[in-house]
């Protein structure tokens, strides 16, 4: 017999599999701000078949008129949907992607900015059980072609400017576009005249995959990381918890689609919450803007990357009457003298948190808790967190690893190989590759990077995937990059290179480099500083990126520029040549 619940935070009825993930949401609900009892009591529910988008959102949307998404648009004025409307329109979508051949397991690519297509394709693709590929709107043809070829990829659906990077990929995929008709591609926009009622063709297993994301590592190529039906929907009950966001919240995350943490705060924790996603596109980052539409529209939580706070407190933050009740930062560590500021003009402070694209939140500083500024927090409920050396054993500073034993619902299915093949997990524990220290009271430090990739803004860089498009000019010889702190993004790639015989460490050849990286990489990826020197290197020949980050450290900190130093900004955009796609922020 299938056991019914009634949820006691909205007063719906589930069952089955929906009723273990409900019971669980609303047990951390009802412990928000007792930490304590949400860690020592919290279980990941025990799920065999579960589909996050019919067994629980089409459930808590029928007849659920409640803001579900809400878009301000710099160009497009505003666009507000219920969980009702957005159930149904993703009904629609379903069946016609199903009428243009998308089956259980396919690979969609999705290439879309924050229009309201991303969220119900994406709804979806999960009722249909096909397999979403997310990809920024910031990727090259190279980027593309990789993974097509990687992520086995059979459908796109991309905005009408990101169509042309399809134009000379090879293979035999369906293209679907959103906004402008393109020729040869199929609007989505059609799809809306599909039925309403959807039927799926079977049931979803929870260990079906969901999600395949490409992220950095210390490899010339992206990994490929796999999460299941129930790794991100159901893992991201501990992000939930650790934003805060509550069933009628206003919910607002500054982050780009086609990364992790934009299904983290702008997906699943707020509709886990039922609370509502709220978006501010601008065609560029205005921060009085930003503030003017946050009052307007009385979003009560707000989760954004160091590199936001840092704009916003240009501002005079108290002119602003807000009515945010939690705020959060993300990404990469935040500077105290940031969450006082904000503090002192707000009486709120920003909490901290910390996980990757293999995890949901495995750290945080949860409401209602004493907040260390500069702290990540205390592991997160569903998390057991060990830090550890190479060998193994507990240290006060080490690598921050998850214990498997029981495995956490949040963690990815595995890492995809090449062959289409899920790596298996071997060890006892998931080693994060990052190393923190931990205090007398359980909060957690972020120190850096067990290799040697690094954040700039919000995105992860890796340097091996940026020597390698370095090493491609023909002046470079060796190359070598690091993080370069910058008071805004944090750091920005610097390189340090030897040149090949015949070029000189001039003007010249650094404006040839600077324009050769803008055709080679993504905007986020650009090499923002570059320096001719010779590089250090161990016994054996191997690079010390490790003494280079010391010298790049140092110099920045008693502002010394390094004679054969060359920045972008040393250079005008006629030299540089056309402007490419701009970040986020």
């Amino acid at each position: 017999m299938t056991s019914t619940m009634v949820s006691a935070q909205s007063n719906r009825p589930y069952s089955g599999n929906a009723a273990r993930f409900v019971a669980a949401r609303d047990f951390l609900l009802r412990h928000r701000e007792d930490y304590m009892t949400a860690y020592r009591d919290f279980r990941w529910p025990t799920l065999d078949h579960f589909n996050w988008a019919l067994d629980y959102f089409d459930v808590m949307a029928r007849n659920n008129v409640h803001p579900a998404l809400w878009l301000v648009d710099d160009d497009a004025g505003e666009t507000k949907l219920s969980f009702a409307e957005l159930s149904e329109r993703s009904n629609r979508i379903a069946n016609a992607l199903r009428g243009l051949g998308v089956r259980r397991g396919d690979r969609i690519l999705v290439m879309l900015g924050n229009v309201v297509p991303l969220w119900e394709c994406m709804l979806a693709a999960m009722k249909l059980g096909a397999v979403i590929v997310p990809a920024t709107t910031l990727l090259t043809r190279n980027d593309l072609a990789d993974r097509f070829a990687r992520g086995r990829v059979r459908h796109v659906i991309a905005s009408a400017d990101a169509a042309t990077k399809f134009a000379d990929l090879p293979g035999d995929y369906s293209r679907i576009v959103v906004g402008t008709e393109v020729p040869g591609w199929t609007p989505f926009e059609a799809g809306y005249a599909a039925s309403a009622d959807f039927a799926a063709d079977g049931e979803t297993r929870a260990d079906d995959p969901l999600l395949l994301y490409f992220t950095s590592g210390t490899t010339a190529t992206p990994k490929l990381v796999l999460h299941s039906h129930q790794s991100y929907p159901v893992g991201h009950l501990s992000t939930m918890y650790w934003l805060g966001v509550r069933p009628g919240d206003l919910h607002l995350n500054i982050s780009s689609p086609g990364w992790a943490k934009h299904a983290w705060s702008c997906f699943f924790s707020p509709w886990n919450a039922e609370a509502a996603v709220f978006i501010v596109n601008q065609r560029r980052f205005n921060a009085r803007g930003l503030l003017d539409t946050m009052a307007r529209c009385g979003v009560t939580t707000f989760c954004a990357p160091p590199t936001v706070w840092r704009m916003l407190i240009q501002e005079n933050l108290s002119a602003w009457p807000v009515r945010v009740k939690e705020l959060i930062g993300a990404g990469e560590p935040l500077n105290p003298e940031v969450i006082e500021r904000v503090k002192s003009a707000w009486g709120i402070t920003i909490r901290d948190g910390y996980g990757q694209t293999e995890t949901s939140a495995l750290v945080g500083n949860t409401p209602g808790q004493k907040v260390k500024p500069g702290s990540m927090g205390r592991p997160l409920p569903g998390y057991r967190v060990a830090l550890l050396d190479q060998d193994g054993t507990p240290v006060n500073e080490g690598e921050v690893c998850l214990r498997l034993d029981p495995r956490p619902t949040g963690l990815m299915q595995g890492y995809q190989s090449d062959d289409g093949g899920v790596r298996a997990q071997a060890d006892a524990v998931y080693r994060t590759g990052d190393v923190a220290s931990i205090d007398d009271e359980g909060y957690l430090t972020y120190v850096g990077r067990a290799d040697d990739v690094f954040k700039s803004s919000d995105y992860r860089i890796s340097p091996f995937e940026l020597e390698s498009a370095l090493i491609e000019h023909p002046a470079v010889a060796e190359a070598a990059v690091v993080p370069s702190p910058d008071p805004m993004r944090l750091a920005v790639p610097k390189a340090y290179l030897a040149l090949a015989a015949g070029h000189a460490p001039d003007r010249a050849t650094a404006l040839s480099i600077f324009k050769h990286c803008r055709t080679a990489l993504a905007p986020f990826k650009r090499v923002r500083r570059i320096e001719f020197a010779e590089l250090p290197k161990t016994i054996s020949g191997k690079i010390r990126r490790v003494e280079l980050r010391r010298i790049e450290a140092a110099n920045r900190r008693d502002d010394k520029r390094a004679p054969l130093e060359f920045r972008e900004e040393d250079f005008s955009e006629n030299e540089l040549g056309a402007r490419s796609e701009r970040t986020d922020t």
